[in-house]
């Protein structure tokens, strides 16, 4: 029972997790600082609030329905992505590139598989035929 715990733990694939999930969780205390430490502040300065909670508040029958705590939520998630993408996805696409085209590597279009070729010729012979 051991053993089949240790294949498995020891497997690229969970240890691939493990540290995705390790980096990940650093990354996010870097973004969410960005987001709480850089943008919300700028958004604050225009707007005069960095939380919506209280923008829009109705009340029905005592309770209390917050639309302005989605409205939080919402600006948070687009400021968190706008942020990854920048930041990470941005620049990486850039040196992705840079390396390709110093590499030489050019996208080539896959090649045809033989059987889909001759079952294509079949085709479009039988179409041609009165």
């Amino acid at each position: 029972m051991l053993n089949g715990f240790k294949t498995f733990i020891m497997k690229g694939n969970v240890v691939d997790l493990a540290v995705a999930v390790v980096l990940g969780t650093a990354f996010g205390a870097v973004v969410r600082a960005l987001v709480d430490s850089v943008f919300m502040p700028l958004i604050s300065a225009l707007v005069g609030s960095p939380n919506f909670d209280d923008f829009a508040k109705v009340t029905i029958n005592g309770n209390d329905i917050l639309f302005g705590v989605l409205l939080t939520a919402v600006v948070n998630f687009l400021l968190v992505a706008a942020a990854i993408y920048f930041v990470v996805v941005l620049p990486m696409n850039k040196m992705i590139e840079r390396r390709n085209r110093r590499l030489g590597n050019v996208e080539q279009e896959p090649a045809v598989d033989p059987q889909i070729e001759l079952l294509t010729e079949i085709r479009d012979s039988l179409a041609a035929r009165p």
